[in-house]
């Protein structure tokens, strides 16, 4: 009679034991990785500011990190525009981590009293962007850059800029605003026009259910007024250009540009 088989015993799968190397290769990532985020080249922000402007404004011979650097900013007309203009000096930021985003400080000696102090925090489905309050002051020229139409005007003049309690908050794509944003546009001046200077203005954009913005002249032979506001994410904005009546010959040809020419007035649309 035979003998009853004996059955073989079966081998279990194990996981193989991690190779040497593959251990140090972890430990190396550990160790570099922090290093590199920490040290990241200046560079690295100046190309994601060129890639998120679509080329128009650029932070050139940008040295440091990318949370402490420098930087001259350019602005240009974008794609292979020839236009470009830069702020005097340098621009220097500081930024740093927070639990739920980022803080952000920038400061150009040209142009600021006081570093620009500026706060992203990430929310559910979107991002709050909020500035403190602050003022600067900007040459005009620098918009020339930007190319049309402000290449063809050429503009002169300071650009102070105040903000106070201004905060944009992104929600599943839209955008809120709260706070005010004022710009006024001191002794301008243009190629286009031989009188010098042709006047000041105030342009102010007030946050709210459905935002805001104005236009007022201040003083000068050149009247400018306004008004609009966004609809959606588009600005519809209305308003007029006229000269003092003395001095319409010395502004025809920018009143011609800026607008479509209503007999003496020049009407402005935007959207």
């Amino acid at each position: 009679m035979p003998s009853p088989s004996r059955s073989r015993p079966r081998r279990t799968a194990s996981a193989a034991p991690r190779a040497p190397w593959g251990w140090a290769a972890a430990g190396v990532l550990v160790g570099v990785l922090p290093a590199v985020i920490t040290f990241a080249p200046a560079q690295w922000l100046a190309q994601a500011v060129d890639h998120a402007s679509s080329g128009q404004v650029l932070l050139a011979q940008a040295r440091g990190t990318v949370w402490t650097g420098s930087a001259q900013l350019v602005l240009t007309g974008g794609g292979a525009s020839q236009d470009r203009a830069a702020l005097p000096g340098r621009l220097e930021w500081r930024l740093r981590p927070t639990m739920r985003g980022l803080q952000a400080q920038v400061h150009a000696a040209c142009c600021m009293p006081a570093p620009l102090q500026a706060r992203v925090d990430a929310r559910w489905g979107g991002a709050r962007l909020a500035l403190a309050d602050g003022q600067s002051q900007f040459p005009a020229g620098l918009l020339t850059g930007l190319g049309t139409p402000w290449n063809t005007l050429q503009p002169q003049g300071q650009l102070a800029v105040q903000t106070q309690g201004l905060e944009a908050v992104w929600t599943a794509g839209r955008l809120a605003l709260t706070g005010t944003a004022q710009l006024d546009a001191r002794a301008m001046s243009s190629r286009l026009s031989t009188l010098r200077p042709m006047g000041s203005y105030r342009l102010v954009l007030q946050g709210g259910d459905v935002p805001t913005l104005s236009l007022s002249t201040l003083d000068g032979d050149l009247q400018l007024s306004g008004s609009g506001q966004w609809v959606g994410q588009r600005l519809r904005f209305a308003g007029e250009a006229s000269a003092k009546p003395e001095r319409e010959a010395a502004l025809a040809n920018l009143l011609n540009i800026i607008g479509r020419r209503s007999g003496a007035r020049s009407i402005i649309t935007v959207g």
